[in-house]
């Protein structure tokens, strides 16, 4: 599924988010940015070298910033700050912007809405937990020497505030199998149907490279449960300005 969605940007008497002053938001997007282009993952940095060299500084780069599942809880203190640090790092021009276009659509509303202190500790937290609980379950299995790159976790949270906050928005979204035909639903169908297809493929997750849906899963959960336990309160009226958004894929070995 491929969606969009249309909501309000404009102010209500309640005091409904009108999603035109997300600094932190923007502040997110280009640390991402800039920390993929001065990394080797580009190949854009000439101290990276080239051919094996590249691909060896790439190795080394996922390995001291990612998150490992099975060194995550062996007690050295640079393995514990990875979840954090996995959130900046990203493994492919597709899994960056794919990422950075979730986060501009739908995190400029959830922060105007929560508020910026809110906003970026239900991001990191609710991101370095996800990233955690992947891990958790992965530790002991084939798979747990593999690198945990990306911020979908956290911008899974994000989502999972929207859907608190904003349930009622229209979604557009374009399904391969109907011919990509734009489609409109409320927020409260549409999410939950992308959450239910994250649930069914972490269900055949294998051994191997893969897109991490479980940490999707969790970042999703803690994302709303956070805003339902501590901010009920500012759940705002039916936004109503448009907006799009296109959902990009993560590739191989990537949260």
């Amino acid at each position: 599924m491929i969606g969009s969605w249309g909501g309000d940007r404009t102010a209500r008497p309640g005091g409904a988010a009108r999603g035109r002053s997300a600094p932190v938001t923007y502040a997110l997007i280009a640390a991402c940015a800039l920390i993929f282009l001065l990394g080797p993952v580009p190949g854009l940095n000439p101290g990276y070298g080239t051919g094996d060299g590249l691909l060896a500084a790439q190795r080394s780069y996922f390995a001291r910033w990612g998150v490992i599942p099975a060194d995550l809880f062996s007690g050295a203190p640079r393995a514990l700050l990875t979840p954090v640090t996995a959130l900046f790092v990203h493994g492919s021009w597709l899994h960056l912007l794919g990422n950075m276009l979730f986060l501009h659509v739908f995190g400029t509303m959830a922060e105007e809405r929560l508020g910026r202190p809110r906003y970026v500790a239900l991001y990191v937290v609710c991101g370095a937990l996800a990233l955690t609980g992947y891990a958790t379950a992965h530790a002991g299995q084939p798979d747990g020497g593999q690198t945990l790159v990306g911020a979908s976790g956290a911008i899974s949270a994000v989502l999972g505030a929207f859907l608190y906050l904003f349930p009622t928005a229209r979604v557009t979204s374009l399904f391969p199998f109907l011919f990509f035909l734009p489609l409109r639903f409320p927020a409260w169908m549409v999410l939950p149907f992308w959450v239910t297809l994250q649930w069914l493929a972490a269900s055949r997750d294998g051994q191997g490279p893969g897109v991490a849906y479980l940490a999707h899963l969790i970042g999703f959960g803690l994302g709303f449960l956070g805003c339902w336990a501590g901010y009920g309160r500012l759940r705002p009226g039916l936004p109503r300005s448009p907006a799009t958004i296109r959902e990009e894929p993560d590739r191989g070995g990537l949260e």
